[in-house]
């Protein structure tokens, strides 16, 4: 379990100095050669785990931070909270994540940036490494997705919601990972069983992938049995957990559309602080 940490991490964050950052603000992000992000840490942080979550489309780290209630969620429970930037996908256009969907335009490799985020955040945040849930919303969710099936040593957990793969979907992933999808049953912008768009100006048309068919990649990698172990139905939340070989998958479906159930923070927290080895 995550809170149970070994003594020498304990001892380490009774005794530490408390950490000060000199960047990381809404008007102030961290710069490194591959990007910028953002981040906000508890109060009095000493080094601890971390959640790094993937903005929608067209979105920023810093209009991240601005949502102080969803950022909270994360910082009450003790996580430091880094708000990664895409770069516009091409020059004077929005900003994108480097997402597989046959269209290659995009202007760097985000697993490779992800990567170089968390090892500056390691450094200069004293973050534990080993402690990482991997988030994203929409087209952020859809490179969670990538991360999980590139680099699935990167993240301890990873928790997208509303994106899934594109096509042409990859067929096979590097390795099991800890994995929780969230998706609204009534999403229009990112339809369960996925949608084409067209954009004009390019005459080119990418497609995101059915949901439930990248559900199934999963269960294929992290050799889990076919139907779902556990189904549990509340009010306005579906759940099913499957049981797996390697790794563990979950999913979660709200009766909401584009957007998160309420205490999605808490859910993601709870489910990633009951992970197994």
């Amino acid at each position: 379990m995550l809170e149970k940490v070994t003594t020498a991490l304990s001892m380490f964050l009774i005794s530490g100095q408390a950490i000060a950052l000199d960047c990381g603000e809404v008007t102030k992000p961290c710069r490194i050669d591959t990007g910028e992000y953002h981040i906000t840490l508890p109060d009095e942080w000493r080094g601890g785990p971390v959640v790094i979550h993937l903005h929608g489309y067209g979105g920023s780290g810093a209009k991240v931070l601005k949502n102080k209630q969803f950022v909270e969620a994360f910082t009450a429970r003790g996580y430091a909270f880094v708000a990664p930037t895409a770069l516009p996908w091409q020059e004077s256009k929005p900003a994108d994540w480097s997402v597989r969907d046959g269209w290659i335009t995009y202007p760097r490799s985000d697993v490779r940036f992800l990567r170089d985020v968390l090892a500056d955040v390691a450094t200069r945040a004293k973050v534990n490494p080993n402690q990482v849930l991997l988030t994203g919303f929409s087209r952020g969710g859809s490179m969670v997705w990538e991360v999980a099936c590139l680099a699935p040593d990167l993240a301890r957990g990873y928790a997208p919601a509303s994106g899934g793969f594109w096509l042409p979907m990859t067929q096979e992933c590097l390795g099991p990972v800890h994995m929780l999808h969230t998706h609204g049953f009534t999403d229009k912008v990112v339809p369960l069983e996925g949608r084409s768009i067209h954009n004009e100006e390019f005459d080119v048309t990418i497609t995101q992938a059915d949901i439930w068919e990248g559900l199934a990649l999963w269960r294929q990698t992290n050799e889990c049995q076919h139907n779902a172990a556990e189904n549990e139905v509340r009010a306005n939340l579906w759940r099913k957990r499957w049981e797996c070989e390697h790794g563990s998958l979950e999913l979660f479906l709200h009766d909401g559309g584009h957007g998160y159930p309420k205490d999605w923070g808490t859910m993601a927290l709870d489910w990633f602080e009951g992970l197994e080895n």
